[in-house]
């Protein structure tokens, strides 16, 4: 692999994109890939914004994926895929958890959450939508959506099968919770 390749991870505080990360990152290192991770809280614990960059390659010096970049956005929730769009590169892929957070202003009357936001997005953007925690809700914990949408980046990047993904998982999340994350790491993959 001479390219770069460039991905976001984006979503609001306590959905796991930072643990999700982490185990892309420690696959991607293990599987020989120079890579380079920055992660940006801003206000998470309070709601607010989270957004991981990784970047990977034979050669990486930047952490930093710029606008108009990104090969692969990955969003957590809805409004966090509207908000990243103009770093996704012309022919980029979105995987977007349909699924919405309403922020403080729309709780307190002060906005409205946007209507059709996939919808617009399929008109833009090669875009991959489907409901992550739900689908970790039937495996058992509505927590899991981060691992079911890191299969599903999986898949969309392609190339990436060879990496031992079960025990990335098995390396980084709690002992009670790795069958859980592995089935919802393989659900996510066959949804990408």
């Amino acid at each position: 692999m001479s390219e770069v390749k460039n991905i976001l991870l984006v979503g609001v505080g306590g959905q796991g994109t930072i643990l999700a990360s982490k185990i892309l990152t420690s696959g991607l290192m293990k599987a020989g890939y120079d890579v380079k991770m920055s992660e940006i809280h801003g206000m998470s614990q309070r709601g607010g914004s989270v957004s991981t960059q990784v970047r990977f390659g034979d050669k990486v010096y930047s952490p930093v994926v710029g606008k108009g970049s990104a090969d692969v956005i990955v969003a957590f929730e809805e409004m966090e895929a509207l908000r990243w769009l103009d770093h996704l590169r012309i022919g980029g892929t979105m995987v977007i958890n349909d699924f919405q957070i309403q922020p403080v202003p729309v709780n307190l009357g002060n906005a409205e959450y946007p209507e059709g936001i996939i919808e617009h997005l399929k008109g833009i953007c090669d875009v991959k939508a489907f409901k992550a925690a739900e689908v970790a809700t039937e495996l058992g914990n509505p927590k899991a959506m981060n691992i079911v949408l890191l299969g599903a980046l999986v898949k969309a990047m392609g190339g990436l099968d060879d990496i031992d993904w079960d025990a990335e998982i098995e390396a980084n999340v709690k002992a009670k919770f790795i069958d859980l994350n592995k089935k919802a790491f393989h659900a996510g993959y066959d949804l990408g």
